[in-house]
C-alpha cells in the first residue's frame, strides 16, 4: 500500500490490425520506462486501432496479447491496462484487460459502443463496471466513449482514480478535454485520459491530449505528440479535499438497471 502510484501514459501510434508490429513497438516503449513506474496505460484497441472488423484481430483470454502482458508485467514488475478485441463464446468484446505484476488479470468490457462508427453493430457491449485494488489505490478503468456517460463513470464505490483509455478523434477532442477535467470535479478523484496519435486506416486523425487531472480539475500531465507521459497521483490530496470538501457526501443515489 502505498500514498503515490506512478504512471506512465503511453501516447503512441496504432499500425492498423497489426497486432504484433504494436506489440514490438509497445515492448521497446516500456522497457524504457522509468525505473519506478507503478502503472503503464496503454490506448484503447492498443494491438489494431479502433477497428471495426474485429475477426481480423480478435483473440481469447489466452492469446498472444494476454501471453504479452503478463510476460511484460512480470518483467518490468508494473501492472498493465489498455483494451483489445476479444472473442468469447461467438461474440466480440471491446475489452479492457488489467494484468497485475503477478500476472493476475481483472477486465471490464465497454459499456458504451459507439453508435456513430457502428461499434453497436459489431460488438457485444459490457454491463458491469469494474474497480480495481492496486498498491492500495481503487481504480475504475473505462473504455472511450463511456467519458460522455457521468452516470456510468459516477463515484459510488469511492475510487481513488478514474481512467480512460481511448481512440478519441480531432474533430471532438475539445469535448474530450473537457469531460475528462469534468470526470475529475465532479468525482474528488484523478482523472486520467490515454488517447492515440497518428492517422488511422479510415483517414481519422488523432491528435493525443492525453492527460492527467487532480481531485479540483487541475492539470498535472498533457501531450500532443507521440511521447510517454508521467503523473503521480498523491493519496493524501484525495483525504485532504474529500474532508474539507465533502461534496460526495451528497451525492445523488441509485441503481444500475
Amino acid at each position: 500500500m502505498q500514498d503515490i502510484i506512478k504512471t506512465a501514459l503511453i501516447q503512441t501510434p496504432l499500425v492498423w490490425e497489426k497486432p504484433q508490429v504494436n506489440r514490438k513497438v509497445l515492448r521497446q516503449k516500456i522497457n524504457e520506462l522509468q525505473r519506478d513506474t507503478d502503472l503503464v496505460v496503454l490506448p484503447e484497441m492498443f494491438t489494431s486501432g479502433f477497428t471495426m472488423n474485429p475477426e481480423t484481430v480478435a483473440e481469447n483470454m489466452e492469446g498472444e496479447t494476454m501471453t504479452w502482458m503478463r510476460e511484460v508485467a512480470k518483467e518490468n514488475e508494473i501492472a498493465i491496462t489498455g483494451s483489445i478485441v476479444i472473442r468469447e463464446q461467438g461474440k466480440y468484446y471491446n475489452r479492457l484487460l488489467f494484468v497485475y505484476p503477478d500476472g493476475k488479470v481483472e477486465h471490464y468490457d465497454k459499456k458504451h459502443t459507439f453508435t456513430l462508427a457502428g461499434e453497436d453493430k459489431v460488438y457485444d457491449t459490457g454491463t458491469k463496471r469494474l474497480v480495481v485494488e492496486y498498491k492500495g489505490w481503487k481504480i475504475c478503468p473505462l473504455i472511450c466513449y463511456d467519458l460522455r456517460f457521468p452516470v456510468w463513470a459516477r463515484n459510488t464505490e469511492n475510487f481513488d482514480l478514474l481512467l480512460f483509455v481511448a481512440n478519441w478523434p480531432s474533430p471532438r477532442i475539445g469535448s474530450w478535454d473537457i469531460l475528462l477535467k469534468a470526470r475529475a470535479v465532479e468525482n474528488l478523484c484523478y482523472c486520467i485520459g490515454v488517447n492515440r496519435v497518428g492517422e488511422d486506416h479510415n483517414g481519422h486523425q488523432y491528435p493525443g491530449h492525453s492527460a492527467v487531472y487532480d481531485v479540483l480539475g487541475r492539470q498535472m500531465a498533457f501531450s500532443q505528440k507521440e511521447e510517454t507521459l508521467y503523473a503521480t497521483p498523491d493519496k493524501e490530496k484525495i483525504t485532504y479535499y474529500r474532508d474539507k470538501l465533502r461534496f460526495l457526501d451528497d451525492r445523488d443515489e441509485f441503481q444500475f438497471l
